[in-house]
């Protein structure tokens, strides 16, 4: 386990929101960082690629794994800048990381926001084929990570070959697994008023829900839950999912996180709340077998 360094007071009293706390504190975890990666023409169409310090790389012979995170936000909030905390916590275990940003409502709906997680995989994909991240021998294959929203992202690029196949890929030969937190998998019939008009209410599209891809699943599944979530239901949603895996006999595991919420579960992975089950620590163990 790292040992934490705790910033100046100073430092953490500059940050004026929950979010900047999280990731000033975050700054004890090291990581090289490659900013505003292009991944198509639109200003959200970029990412930011965490890479581990020399002291935290894997020896020359070992691949390093590789992570592509989707955060939440209802799809219509969110950006890249605001999950540094997870893009350094991650490549600080020497992890290649990516944090991307998508297109958001009301400028776009379902389905361009999967479009554009779509295109953020593929240009990883490009990245850590290219030789460009040769110094640290990165794994051809990715492990997506999203939470909430971004959850349900990940799910429909690992579940469904719609997305990846629009950017002539394969799922199994650019993904080996993916880890849900606190996702939305059932969305159907949309509860929250503000989520709705993204999914066309009521006039929901066809092929739309994660959950009917359970039997197509090429790659293994980890599904993180938090101990209370009062915006989505995980027995709905994450249990419900698994159980569709197991039945369709994929591989499939799920964990439910102690003293977590819908949003403490991601913030877990700063140490600032060090004092809640870690998510970070699951999906550790998780990619790791995946090696």
């Amino acid at each position: 386990m790292k040992k934490l360094i705790w910033l100046p007071i100073a430092s953490i009293l500059s940050a004026c929101s929950p979010l900047g706390l999280v990731n000033g504190i975050s700054n004890v975890y090291n990581a090289d960082l490659r900013k505003d990666i292009a991944y198509g023409e639109h200003e959200r169409h970029k990412l930011d690629l965490y890479l581990p310090e020399k002291k935290e790389r894997r020896p020359p012979e070992e691949k390093t794994p590789v992570i592509l995170f989707f955060y939440g936000g209802s799809w219509n909030s969110g950006s890249r800048s605001d999950y540094r905390f997870v893009g350094r916590r991650l490549a600080s275990e020497g992890y290649i990381v990516a944090v991307a940003d998508y297109r958001l409502y009301p400028e776009v709906r379902y389905p361009e926001f999967l479009y554009d997680s779509a295109g953020a995989v593929r240009k990883l994909s490009e990245i850590i084929r290219s030789g460009d991240l040769q110094e640290y021998n990165p794994d051809p294959r990715m492990t997506l990570v999203g939470h909430s929203a971004g959850a349900y992202n990940a799910a429909m690029m690992a579940l469904d070959k719609t997305w990846l196949g629009r950017e002539n890929l394969d799922r199994s030969d650019v993904l080996n697994g993916w880890v849900g937190i606190a996702g939305p998998y059932d969305l159907y019939p949309i509860k929250i008023e503000e989520v709705r008009p993204v999914f066309f209410h009521p006039d929901y599209p066809p092929d739309s829900n994660p959950i009917e891809f359970a039997s197509e699943a090429v790659v293994p599944a980890l599904l993180l839950v938090p101990e209370n979530d009062d915006l989505v239901d995980p027995q709905r949603n994450s249990f419900a999912m698994a159980d569709k895996l197991q039945e369709a006999g994929k591989d499939v595991a799920i964990q439910q996180l102690e003293g977590t919420s819908h949003v403490t579960i991601i913030g877990t992975m700063s140490p600032l709340l060090f004092f809640k089950a870690s998510s970070a620590e699951p999906v550790i163990e998780f990619v790791e077998t995946l090696r």
